[in-house]
């Protein structure tokens, strides 16, 4: 049977960059049926609500196979809606929020080669959004962790590590002062760990890891990376400039089920519509969809041709270096994967 993916287009560049993705796709003869739908600030500013997606959405995402989410804009402030994302990891349990990290030929690596995967928990923690106001001045937000949640994305990491060839899991954390929460979070990796005799633990505090990876970020080569949800947010955007754009990482939210992928940057509003902004996070993210919907050959075609143009460097985008449009440097892609594929 044809597979199926919900796609959302998102606000700002996100429309231009899945335009790009959806080429691409095609260009590597994809047999996935792609089903668009809505959902954003931009939607949610035209209809209202408590929610940035509508009943269709949901609908088409219950009956599809996978998502495919362009950026979206997530509104500020008091009242405002959850985002987008959240909203689906939650909704679908997607706690694993997967971004590798590794150096393109020929790209600007501003601090040396780096290989790393970053696991996020991706269902629980400050994510989840609760927050009282207990007097004129005082608020509180609930950091909530679970020990089954952190036993999931545990394994998922040792698994991840396994898969890879990885020697190491380096859990994030700060149980020295939040004792309860970072402390069980760090039980149940170790717990895990007994399963997995040749992958190394490397405990490492958040506030020293953030050091490290910008003195020495090469020991951290081979390993992966895994933490609760803010503090690996915060830890993958900073992994994500060891590679020189943030237009580079393809991210990925997967759970028993289900799964949706993502670029991991945002909407950047200003540069919407202006055929400017690097496609590879979003083509990327794209393949790695098409392999987790069992079209591997393509989604390595896909993968083999963006490392081509990015090497090659004559359609490339301003953060690389070069003048291409989006829209030149996504013809690019699109072309050379057919070329591989023939």
């Amino acid at each position: 049977m044809t597979k199926t993916a919900a796609v959302i287009k998102g606000d700002g560049v996100g429309p231009e960059l899945v335009d790009a993705m959806l080429k691409v796709a095609e260009a590597a003869g994809t047999d996935v049926e792609f089903i668009m739908c809505e959902a954003g600030a931009g939607w949610w500013e035209q209809h209202g609500g408590n929610s940035l997606i509508p009943e269709e959405t949901w609908q088409v995402l219950d009956s599809s196979d996978a998502c495919f989410k362009g950026p979206t804009t997530t509104p500020g402030g008091i009242g405002s809606p959850r985002s987008v994302a959240v909203s689906i990891r939650r909704k679908y349990d997607l706690y694993a929020n997967v971004r590798p990290i590794k150096t393109f030929p020929n790209s600007s690596a501003p601090l040396g080669d780096v290989e790393m995967v970053c696991v996020r928990e991706g269902t629980e923690g400050l994510y989840i959004g609760e927050e009282i106001q207990l007097t004129d001045d005082v608020s509180i937000a609930i950091r909530k962790i679970t020990r089954t949640a952190s036993s999931k994305i545990a394994r998922y990491a040792f698994e991840e590590a396994k898969r890879r060839g990885y020697d190491a899991v380096v859990p994030i954390h700060k149980s020295n002062i939040l004792k309860l929460t970072c402390g069980s979070f760090l039980e149940e990796v170790e717990k895990v760990s007994q399963d997995y005799p040749n992958i190394e633990v490397w405990p490492y505090h958040i506030d020293n890891i953030a050091q490290q990876l910008i003195k020495n970020p090469q020991i951290f080569n081979k390993k992966v990376l895994l933490s609760t949800n803010l503090f690996m947010d915060v830890i993958s955007e900073e992994c994500s400039a060891l590679v020189g754009s943030i237009g580079l990482i393809y991210s990925a939210n997967i759970g028993d089920n289900f799964a949706m992928f993502e670029p991991a940057h945002g909407s950047a509003p200003k540069y919407a519509g202006q055929d400017k902004v690097n496609p590879v996070a979003t083509v990327l993210a794209g393949a790695w969809m098409l392999d987790y919907l069992g079209e591997k050959e393509k989604s390595e075609a896909i993968f083999r041709a963006a490392e081509h143009v990015i090497s090659e460097g004559r359609y490339v985008t301003y953060d690389l270096g070069g003048s291409a449009k989006l829209s030149q440097m996504a013809d690019e892609i699109a072309r050379q994967t057919e070329k591989i594929l023939k």
